[in-house]
């Protein structure tokens, strides 16, 4: 299943960038967008967790 596009054109091109490079992106939430996860689970990144920005 595919995801709805972002309604704006440059976010959705910055998606789809992000998507290319194994970032997931989550469609939903209260007050976001949607949220994207970073793909590399690195003990030297922030805290060893997946990164996750909102939309």
């Amino acid at each position: 299943m595919t995801r709805p596009a972002h309604p704006k054109k440059e976010i959705e091109t910055a998606l789809k960038h992000a998507e290319a490079e194994g970032w997931r992106v989550e469609v939903g939430g209260s007050h976001a967008w949607g949220k994207i996860y970073c793909p590399y689970n690195d003990d030297e990144c922030r805290c060893g967790e997946f990164c996750i920005a909102s939309v």
